[in-house]
C-alpha cells in the first residue's frame, strides 16, 4: 500500500476538536469532506483514513516537479523555499571553539567548535551574514606562570615548530612549583610588567599568542573549519576599566561588607539574585565553574562587538555549565540599557564523556583527529569492499570527521553522551560512515554512467514505490531546514540525511542502472543523482566534507 503524500487531520480544522469529540465521529468527518472533495490536475487520489484526509499528488507531477526543482537550485536547494521567504536576513555574530592558550583542548572546545561551525554554516547558507569568532582565553594570572616558566623550561625552536604541545608542557612543568612563595611573587611580576606594557615581556606574550594561533589555524583547517577574527580576553584589558566606569556610574555596582562588587539583577532590588564581578581587591573575576561570576571583559567583549559589527544577533556557543554566566551576562547589558541584549543567545552543549585516545586522556585536537583518521584507515584496510583510492589518509579523515560529527549531533545538543570510537566508526547503522558510503556509492554511478540531463527524462520510468519514498523524502527538505534554523540543532538534518541514505540504498538495489532500457536507466540515473546532491548539501552545512570514493 502507498503513503499519501500530504495528510489533513480532521480535529485541527473542526470547531468542537475538544476531546469528547469521538474518534467515530472524526472518522465519519474525514470520509464526508473525502467525498466532496475532487481530484485534479495536481491530486491523483483522495481518501479518508483514521480521523484524517489523505491526498497522493500526480506521479509524474512529483517526479517532474521535485527533480527540476533539485537540478535547478543545486546547492542553494531547500533554502529558495517559500518558507523562508518571510525570514529577515540577519547579520550574526557567532563566539565558538575559545581554548585556552597553553592549556588542555579539551572535548567541550571540540564540541564547541563543530556546533558554531554548523551554526555559522546554516546562517550562512540561509543568506543571513555571518561573522565566525574565536574569542581565546589569552590574558590572566596564568600567563605570568606561563612567562616565568618559558624562561626556565622555554625553547624557542619548539615553540616555533609545535607551540600548542610546549607551552602545555611548559606550563605543566611550572605548575608543580605553583604554590612555592617565590615563584608566585616572580609569576605576579611577570605579569605585572605585562599589565604595564613592559616591551621585553609583552613581546614573548605576543610570540605565545601569534604562534598559538598559527597552529590553531592550520588543525582547524583539518577540521574544515576557519574563523574571521581571533579576539580574546587581552583585547579588552583597557576596554574593562571603561566598563567598571559605566557600572558606577549608572549606580549599578555595589559593595558588600566583604567589599565584594557586585550587580543586583533582581525585580525587585532586594538581592535575591546577584552577580559577583569584582574582587575585593579590586581585580575584575574570571568565570570560574564553581562561582559565577562575570568579568569585565566579556562585557567590554559584547559591547565592542556590537558597536563593531552592529549586529542582528549574537550566540555563544559552550557547554551548559556557563548557562548561569550568560543569563547575567545578557542581564547585567540589558540593565546597562543596552537592549540589544535581548537578541543575545547562549546555544548550550552536555558533556562528552570517555572520550580518550590511544596515548589517554585527550590534550590536544590534534591527538583527536590523528586518532580517528588512523582507526578509520585501520577499518578501511581491513574491509574487503574498499577499492584502490587516490588518496586513502584524505579519505580516512574525512570520513573519520563525519563519524565523529554525526556521533555529535544525533541527539539534543543539551543531552551528555557517552563517546564510543566502535560505534561512531561502524560502516552499518546511523553513522556517519554510513552517509560517507552511501554518497560514494551514489557518486560511483554517475561515473560510470555519466551525467543524467533532466531534459530528456521520462519521469513516467520513476513510478516504482522505492523511487516514489526517495522522491517523497526529497520534498521534504526544505521543512528540516526550517526546523534547525528555528532551534539551531542539527539533529533534524542528520535524521533526514539517514532516512535519506536508507531510502537511497534500497533504491540502489531494487532499481538497477545497469542493464535496465535506457530510457528508464536514464530516469534512475536522474533520481539517485538528485538524492547525492541533496545528500552532499546536508553533510556540508553539518561541516562534513563528502567523499567521491570509499
Amino acid at each position: 500500500r502507498h503513503v499519501a503524500d500530504f495528510q489533513l487531520s480532521i480535529a485541527s480544522v473542526t470547531e468542537n476538536s475538544s476531546s469528547d469529540c469521538l474518534a467515530q465521529d472524526l472518522h465519519l468527518q474525514a470520509q464526508k469532506l473525502a467525498e466532496r472533495l475532487k481530484c485534479d490536475a495536481v491530486v491523483s487520489e483522495i481518501s479518508a483514513g483514521p480521523g484524517t484526509v489523505n491526498f497522493t499528488i500526480n506521479r509524474e507531477l512529483l517526479a517532474k516537479t521535485v527533480l527540476q526543482q533539485v537540478f535547478q537550485d543545486g546547492s542553494e536547494y531547500g533554502v529558495k523555499s517559500e518558507l523562508f521567504s518571510t525570514v529577515p536576513r540577519e547579520k550574526a555574530v557567532v563566539e565558538f571553539s575559545s581554548p585556552n592558550i597553553a592549556k588542555k583542548f579539551h572535548i567541550g572546545h571540540l564540541r564547541s567548535t563543530i556546533v558554531g561551525n554548523f551554526i555559522a554554516n546554516l546562517k550562512l547558507a540561509l543568506g543571513h551574514e555571518v561573522v565566525r569568532i574565536n574569542y581565546l582565553g589569552d590574558w590572566g594570572m596564568q600567563f605570568g606562570l606561563l612567562g616565568i616558566g618559558f624562561q626556565s623550561f622555554g625553547n624557542k625552536e619548539k615553540l616555533k615548530s609545535s607551540p600548542l604541545q610546549h607551552l602545555f608542557e611548559v606550563y605543566v612543568q611550572i605548575n608543580k612549583a605553583a604554590e612555592d612563595e617565590n615563584t608566585k611573587k616572580l609569576a605576579k611580576d611577570f605579569f605585572r610588567k605585562l599589565e604595564e606594557h613592559d616591551e621585553q615581556t609583552l613581546s614573548l606574550w605576543k610570540q605565545f599568542r601569534d604562534f598559538s594561533i598559527e597552529e590553531y589555524i592550520r588543525i582547524y583547517k583539518r577540521l574544515g573549519v576557519h574563523f574571521d577574527e581571533y579576539s580574546g580576553e587581552s583585547h579588552y584589558r583597557e576596554k574593562a576599566q571603561e566598563v567598571l566606569k559605566m557600572l558606577e556610574d549608572k549606580g549599578l555596582l555595589q559593595k558588600t561588607t566583604k567589599g565584594t562588587g557586585i550587580v543586583d539583577l533582581s525585580e525587585k532590588k532586594d538581592l535575591s539574585s546577584v552577580s559577583t564581578v569584582m574582587r575585593s581587591d579590586g581585580t575584575s573575576l574570571y568565570i570560574t565553574r564553581q562561582f559565577l561570576i562575570i568579568s569585565f571583559r566579556d562585557l567590554a567583549a559584547a559591547i565592542d562587538r556590537m558597536n563593531k559589527h552592529s549586529c542582528d544577533t549574537m550566540i555563544y556557543v559552550t557547554d551548559k555549565s556557563q548557562s548561569h554566566h550568560f543569563q547575567h551576562l545578557f542581564q547585567i547589558l540589558k540593565l546597562m540599557g543596552y537592549d540589544w541584549a535581548e537578541r543575545c543567545q547562549h546555544v548550550s552543549f552536555g558533556l562528552v564523556q570517555g572520550m580518550k585516545t590511544r596515548r589517554g586522556e585527550v590534550i590536544f585536537l590534534e591527538d583527536v583527529l590523528n586518532e580517528v583518521r588512523s582507526r578509520m584507515l585501520q577499518n578501511m584496510t581491513s574491509a574487503k569492499t574498499t577499492k584502490e583510492i587516490q588518496d586513502p589518509v584524505e579519505t580516512a579523515e574525512k570520513v573519520g570527521l563525519a563519524a565523529l560529527i554525526i556521533q555529535d549531533f544525533r541527539g539534543l545538543l543539551s543531552s551528555d553522551y557517552q563517546f564510543s570510537w566502535d560505534r561512531a566508526l561502524q560502516s552499518r547503522g546511523d553513522t556517519g560512515v554510513f552517509l560517507q558510503y552511501t554518497h560514494a556509492r551514489l557518486h560511483s554511478l554517475e561515473r560510470i554512467h555519466g551525467n543524467a540531463q533532466l531534459t530528456d527524462v521520462n519521469v513516467a520510468c520513476l513510478q516504482e514505490p522505492d523511487a516514489i519514498s526517495v522522491l517523497q523524502h526529497l520534498l521534504r527538505y526544505d521543512e528540516v531546514l526550517y526546523r534547525s534554523s528555528q532551534d539551531l540543532q542539527p539533529k533534524h538534518i542528520v535524521s533526514y540525511l539517514l532516512t535519506l541514505s536508507r531510502l537511497a540504498a534500497v533504491a540502489h538495489k531494487t532499481l538497477p542502472v545497469r542493464g535496465s532500457a535506457p530510457e528508464v536507466a536514464q530516469a534512475r540515473l536522474c533520481l539517485f543523482q538528485a538524492a547525492r546532491s541533496v545528500l552532499a548539501n546536508g553533510m556540508k552545512l553539518l561541516g562534513i566534507t563528502p567523499v567521491t570514493q570509499m
